[in-house]
């Protein structure tokens, strides 16, 4: 089974003498960052969609085989709420193609107060093209229903699996081929760090199921500190394969 392991962004000062050697300028942050792992969460995309040409510098600054994951931005989850996909999803699409084979999935992370609307869940992933992976990350308890697991399933389409305090706050449904996790905040000192059973309950979970072929994405987006490095070295190190693939 290939893990994927990274962080949620690489931009953050506090990393400097943690993952980046101190004096490093920040414009060579990613190169840094690539170095030591082989997939990043562009989480900033949320807040405002780079340009095409920054992510056709950002392929040129990786090397082959590394893979960034998109967090969809918040005018479709947030404004639209899903409504209206087609639009922002189709520029959501271009801007990233430059990444060529360097984008990974996309994350839709939805509002805590959007409540289930299969519906539209439905209509927006099918704005996606069929080769891009895409995972939701809901947050209000109404999305826990059979509807919303089937338009998951029928799209192929990946329920983020998602951690906070050391706990799962998902149902830990297998909804494609893939899969998908996110840690917010762990609760080993220092905070926000997971301790290493936090860890390796996770590890557990995911080896229990998906099969030896599947590729699973995971990334800390406890960032504070530098929490998110450790945890993700630490987390690379449980779900290595046995030959250290």
């Amino acid at each position: 089974m290939a893990v994927h392991v990274g962080t949620s962004g690489w931009q953050y000062r506090d990393w400097s003498g943690v993952l980046y050697p101190p004096g490093r300028p920040q414009r060579l942050w990613l190169e840094e960052y690539a170095r030591n792992f082989s997939t990043v969460e562009l989480n900033n995309a949320f807040y405002r969609l780079p340009a095409a040409d920054t992510f056709a510098q950002w392929r040129t600054r990786t090397p082959p085989g590394f893979v960034m994951a998109v967090k969809a931005s918040r005018f479709l989850t947030h404004v639209k709420r899903l409504r209206e996909p087609a639009e922002p999803v189709r520029r959501l699409m271009e801007h990233a193609a430059p990444l060529g084979d360097r984008l990974g999935p996309v994350l839709l992370q939805l509002p805590p107060t959007l409540r289930a609307d299969p519906a539209a869940l439905d209509a927006c992933l099918a704005c996606f093209p069929r080769t891009v992976r895409v995972a939701v990350e809901p947050r209000h308890e109404s999305w826990w229903t059979a509807d919303v697991r089937s338009v998951l399933v029928d799209r192929g389409a990946a329920l983020c699996w998602a951690d906070r305090r050391s706990r799962p706050v998902t149902p830990l449904w297998r909804t494609a081929d893939w899969g998908y996790v996110r840690f917010h905040e762990g609760r080993a000192h220092p905070s926000p760090r997971y301790g290493r059973t936090a860890l390796r309950s996770w590890a557990d979970r995911i080896v229990d199921t998906w099969p030896a072929e599947a590729e699973v994405f995971a990334y800390f987006n406890n960032d504070p500190g530098g929490a998110a490095v450790a945890n993700a070295r630490s987390f690379r190190r449980l779900t290595a394969a046995p030959d250290g693939g």
